[in-house]
């Protein structure tokens, strides 16, 4: 007879399970709160850098509250859905003023505060407080939906109300945090999207998709849509060794950081470097390239434009500011970064 889905999990994972991540030393609800919200979208690899900066600049919710929102996305930049650090900043004030600076151990009181769903704050209450709550992650929604061949499309709410049903009937009355962690290093490490290696599963043997050999349609994918596409020209305007920024707007894509000015043409972009900024000198079309967004693609046309004589002063109410080539790549987006090393590069290559 079969032991228990949980108890072969956690053999597995006394053997194979991932604890050496850098969330789990010292564990606490913040620091588990963090790594959380960072995974989300998000792979493992990709996290562990960001997570590291992260904790060093605000090791703790109150060094995270007390601190310009500005600061925080200077932090995030580079990690994508920057709508997660929006929130995070805002969950840290908030419970440090309601909550005396502590995280709730309630579950629905977690799940008012931004950001924070049923997964994230099931996560939080298991591995920080150890108490008995199911997660529905990505990884563990597929190997849920494998093991007991539920057929959940994405949106799906029936499919859904199954999977935790199905998460809740394998819960442990004790190890939760273990179970849980264990539950996701599955997804992550064995019952992959792509290739899954079901030989080194432990719980194989009773899985419903690896007997009906239909486990590569187990989530069922979305069904695929054309994203919208735009494109838009990116204004690089230099003076000297400065180069030109723009705050963004808090809300929306990039929100909170710097940027390039965007313009719908290279006309538009010229006619403004003459009304706002000063006087053109050279304008260079660099090599269009694409960016992928979670619901829409972005064509971006690079502008180089140099300026000789620049007006007195920038407009600071419209966000803009010139900033020294070499230290403009905080607080910018993935593309922008790009875009700014190749500046330096250049400019690099022009002084050897």
């Amino acid at each position: 007879m079969l032991a228990p889905f949980s108890t072969r999990l956690l053999k597995w994972y006394a053997c194979s399970g991932r604890k050496n991540l850098p969330w789990q030393r010292s564990v606490s609800a913040y620091r588990v709160w963090v790594s959380e919200i960072m995974l989300q979208q998000t792979q493992v690899q990709t996290v562990i850098p960001y997570y590291r900066r992260f904790m060093r600049y605000f090791p703790s919710l109150k060094s995270l509250a007390e601190s310009p929102l500005s600061e925080v996305m200077v932090q995030w930049a580079g990690l994508g859905y920057y709508a997660r650090a929006r929130n995070m900043h805002r969950t840290a004030r908030l419970i440090r003023s309601h909550y005396g600076g502590r995280f709730p151990k309630d579950k629905k009181i977690l799940m008012t505060l931004p950001g924070i769903g049923r997964s994230t704050a099931s996560a939080i209450l298991a591995l920080a407080y150890r108490q008995r709550h199911a997660i529905l992650d990505g990884n563990v929604k597929r190997v849920l939906a494998r093991h007991a061949d539920i057929a959940a499309r994405p949106g799906d709410t029936t499919a859904n109300r199954k999977l935790w049903k199905q998460a809740d009937d394998y819960l442990p009355h004790q190890n939760i945090a273990e179970y849980t962690q264990a539950l996701m290093d599955l997804g992550a490490l064995v019952c992959t999207k792509n290739n899954p290696q079901c030989e080194r599963c432990p719980v194989a043997e009773d899985c419903l998709a690896r007997k009906i050999g239909c486990i590569a349609e187990r989530p069922c994918l979305a069904i695929s849509k054309k994203k919208p596409h735009r494109h838009v020209f990116m204004l690089m305007a230099m003076h000297k060794d400065s180069i030109l920024l723009e705050r963004r707007p808090p809300s929306g894509i990039w929100g909170g950081l710097s940027s390039f000015p965007e313009m719908q043409s290279q006309a538009e972009a010229e006619a403004w470097c003459r009304q706002k900024i000063g006087h053109i000198t050279n304008t260079n079309c660099l090599p269009s390239f694409k960016h992928q967004f979670t619901h829409f693609s972005l064509t971006i046309t690079p502008l180089k434009v140099e300026i000789g004589k620049i007006y007195p002063r920038i407009s600071e109410e419209n966000g803009l500011v010139w900033c020294k080539l070499l230290y403009s790549i905080s607080g910018v987006p993935a593309p922008v970064k790009k875009l700014i090393v190749q500046l330096q590069n250049s400019r690099d290559k022009d002084d050897s």
